[in-house]
């Protein structure tokens, strides 16, 4: 078993991938936060499991997705073992793959995922994804880049709880 600062940093330089109506978009991740489950009152699964967070209380690998402020949709990957709840939001990337499919989705061609809804809405990624797994699903989390750069542990962003915990980590180049 993993702890999910252990697990959040070893996402940092892998690549995650999403194919959709034939069109490949990949990032390679560089900054994510890790949420410790139902003893960290910051995450969605301090209370226990609801319908709305039910995913995150999976297996190692599943995909946890939501709305944020009933706009964006973010994601974030189990880190345990079923029943614990603990995920790690992924924050930000670098486009190596399907920009153009990234750019008509965002409406733009600049700052595509350097923010966690950017980041979905960029790679395609919506609620109907939420509870597939990141091993062999539709959004696939490969194999490492080299990393290239130092990571930088940081608080939380967007956080009134557990503020103190540096669980936000980003691949500074």
């Amino acid at each position: 078993m993993i702890d999910v600062e252990t697990f959040a940093r070893s996402l940092l330089g892998r690549r995650l991938r999403t194919e959709f109506d034939g069109e490949p978009t990949e990032i390679v991740l560089t900054e994510v936060e890790a949420y410790g489950g139902e003893d960290d009152p910051a995450s969605h699964a301090f209370r226990g499991e609801t319908r709305r967070n039910r995913s995150m209380f999976g297996p190692e690998g599943t995909l946890y997705v939501y709305r944020s402020y009933g706009v964006h949709w973010c994601a974030n990957i189990v880190a345990g073992p079923a029943g614990e709840g603990a995920a790690v939001l992924l924050r930000a990337g670098t486009p190596t793959e399907g920009t153009t499919a990234m750019a008509r989705r965002r409406g733009r061609s600049e700052h595509l995922c350097d923010g966690p809804g950017k980041l979905c809405q960029a790679l395609g990624i919506t609620g109907e994804l939420d509870g597939t797994n990141v091993d062999d699903g539709p959004v696939r989390l490969l194999e490492r880049t080299s990393i290239d750069g130092t990571v930088l542990a940081l608080p939380r962003v967007g956080i009134s709880r557990a503020t103190e915990r540096r669980w936000r980590f980003v691949l500074a180049r």
